[in-house]
């Protein structure tokens, strides 16, 4: 492990490939006793030398000053994305945006490079993870405020191959990689045929022949042949190296063979095509729950007897209009569910009185101490900008001097004071203000909406980190359920998703007429078929707009302009349907990844558990004993001589030559 040398190139030259808010140093060898403790981001870099680490920042080195602003809270641009959040002068941490000086703060970075990286492992329910560069030592220990180590270890596994060690199933060894990539990457740069990056072409290489194995083995294999046949005829005055490749080809393949593990017959090897996911089911929507089902699903003295049954129907189909303010209440943990009418109604007095005696609290302030308390007085102010201008064309909220103005007014103090911690955020009035509609009564509506915002408060975080670890999950689920338009984003400057940045933020509420947003909310207030339910609902509305976009070659700016024009144009139930068909068409794909599992909160395939099957006891021995699991074909298949297709899936064969070109 080492610190970094120079982190004013970080900025300029490093690549964020993944990060991590919220994280406290709480050990770390050879470090000061005022570091330890301090909270900061725990990055996976990329650095100028195509080399990878893991970096620790402190938040104190990543804050910039917000000044007051006037414009909309979500602009997006061609340069990045402002995302305007609460205004005042508070000093929010904002990753990526590093104002410090690195030169006086390069020593509290702590940097530990992959390549050095021996053993890592996760405690405490996910919450802390520990590193070791040296075997025995664990030189530095992390802790994920938030509990989910489990995310970084995800995309960490992206870069390493990792195995669990038999007598501790929360540790994890690096398995050293293999030598092939290596080999090839030598035997380029002493060709010297490329005018790029050797290493770039490398992994170029490795990377197409995962997405597109038939044309990046041709495309390889015929620029060699160009070389080969041609010479220095043709080739910008470059010598003739016919025998030079013929000779770096045999070493390559003889390395190759040395190293690897795989099974190889003696004319050909077995590549597997790119894995695709099965068939899409079509799932029609259900009936909205009716009075009489409501009804008959609550016992005599109102005790919900059926939670998980409501929720399915609510999922199905949603809820019927005449019983939407009695259902909401507990889909948004107002009402507990085994509360019998008698218990609400005393609870109902309790969360009254609560209410108004916490209006009192800022309806009583005077003008001298609202003059001395600057972030009230800021959050006020913003409040009723905010107000001012929303949902204006709604009859609800329409004409000057309207009381339900006030009202959202007098709510949206109140919650201030009940969580000043998160204050008042632009884009909470948006939430507010169908709740409002609906249910018409001012501590009803309150308390709704504190249970909203306990479901999505990690969206108006100032550090951001909630909606950027969303937006990469988004993008990771757009990358396996239509890998063509999640490469075409890519390739126009969209691939990090921020054109969908107002879809997450206020769950779709600017996208859908009032009617519409209620029906969804409340399908996706039931947290079924599972978590993130809301990113599909993205996937299936990028999913249905997929032709049009690369059709068209739309780019950055056209991209922006088309999802902003499909506010109030979308067909709720079809993307409902379309969502819950993709669901179920990616957890039913073989290839199904922990990346994509832990997103979807299923099971991870390393879950530790008090028992193992003589299979997968014979699969880790397999791990420990030198040959890694990951070491399969696309459809996780061990590559065993003879096997050419799975579950009937062809795939293809390539002579040994390209081969050793493409491993």
């Amino acid at each position: 492990m080492s610190r970094s040398s120079s982190l004013e190139d970080i900025p300029d030259q490093c690549k964020d490939l993944f990060t991590q808010d919220g994280v406290l140093l709480k050990a770390c060898l050879g470090r000061p006793v005022t570091d330890l403790n301090s909270i900061g981001m725990l990055c996976i870099v990329q650095n100028p030398d195509q080399t990878k680490s893991i970096e620790w920042r402190p938040n104190d080195l990543i804050t910039i000053d917000s000044d007051a602003q006037d414009q909309e809270w979500a602009v997006v641009n061609t340069i990045g994305i402002t995302m305007s959040f609460a205004k005042g002068r508070r000093q929010r941490t904002l990753s990526g945006n590093i104002t410090s000086d690195y030169a006086t703060a390069r020593a509290r970075i702590i940097k530990i490079s992959l390549d050095e990286l021996k053993t890592f492992r996760v405690t405490r329910n996910n919450q802390q993870m520990q590193f070791s560069t040296k075997p025995g030592v664990w030189q530095t220990t992390f802790y994920f405020q938030h509990g989910n180590a489990e995310i970084f270890v995800a995309y960490l596994k992206n870069h390493i191959k990792t195995a669990k060690t038999r007598h501790d199933r929360n540790t994890y060894v690096v398995v050293e990689p293999n030598i092939e990539s290596q080999v090839l990457n030598r035997s380029f740069a002493e060709l010297d045929i490329f005018t790029e990056n050797t290493t770039d072409v490398v992994w170029n290489l490795m990377s197409n022949l995962r997405q597109r194995p038939y044309e990046t083995t041709m495309e390889a294999f015929s620029k060699l042949t160009d070389i080969v046949y041609y010479g220095n005829e043709g080739m910008n005055g470059k010598r003739d190296v016919s025998e030079e490749v013929a000779d770096l080809l045999t070493k390559s393949m003889s390395a190759i063979e040395d190293s690897t593990t795989l099974t190889r017959t003696d004319e050909y090897e077995v590549i597997s095509v790119k894995p695709t996911l099965p068939p899409r089911p079509s799932i029609p929507r259900g009936t909205p729950l009716s009075t009489e089902k409501w009804d008959g699903l609550q016992d005599t003295e109102g005790r919900v007897t059926e939670v998980e049954g409501v929720k399915q129907l609510i999922f199905r189909g949603g809820v019927a209009h005449s019983i939407r303010q009695s259902v909401w209440k507990y889909l948004l943990d107002y009402h507990p569910w085994h509360m019998t009418h008698a218990e609400l109604r005393a609870l109902t007095k309790k969360r009254t009185e609560e209410y108004f005696s916490m209006k009192l609290q800022w309806r009583s302030m005077t003008e001298g101490q609202e003059a001395r308390f600057s972030e009230y007085r800021d959050r006020k102010s913003l409040v009723e900008k905010d107000v001012n201008r929303t949902d204006r064309t709604h009859p609800f909220y329409a004409g000057d001097n309207n009381p339900n103005l006030v009202i959202l007014q007098d709510i949206l103090m109140t919650y201030v004071m009940y969580n000043f911690d998160l204050g008042y955020v632009q884009g909470m009035s948006d939430i507010l203000a169908p709740l409002l509609l609906l249910l018409g009564n001012e501590v009803d509506s309150f308390w709704c909406f504190v249970g909203f915002m306990d479901k999505i408060a990690s969206n108006f975080d100032m550090d951001q980190a909630g909606m950027k670890l969303q937006l990469v999950q988004l993008q990771q689920l757009l990358l396996f359920a239509s890998p063509e338009l999640a490469q075409h984003l890519a390739q126009k400057d969209s691939g990090n998703m921020y054109f969908c940045f107002r879809w997450l933020l206020v769950w779709f509420k600017r996208e859908f007429s009032y009617r519409d947003i209620m029906r969804l909310w409340e399908v996706l207030w039931t947290e079924l078929p599972c978590a993130n339910f809301h990113l599909l609902i993205c996937v299936a509305i990028l999913d249905a707009e997929k032709d049009i976009l690369i059709s068209k070659d739309y780019g950055f700016t056209e991209i922006l302009k088309h999802v902003n024009d499909l506010s109030m144009c979308l067909d709720v139930d079809k993307i409902l349907s379309t969502a819950e068909g993709i669901y179920h068409q990616v957890v039913s794909a073989p290839h199904l990844t922990d990346q994509i599992r832990v997103i979807l909160g299923l099971p991870t395939l390393n879950i530790s558990t008090s028992t193992h099957s003589e299979s997968e006891q014979a699969s880790t021995s397999k791990v420990e004993n030198g040959t890694d699991r990951n070491e399969r074909n696309m459809f996780g298949q061990d590559m065993d001589e003879g096997t050419l297709e799975y579950n009937g899936i062809q795939i293809s064969i390539v002579t040994k030559t390209v081969w050793a070109l493409l491993a």
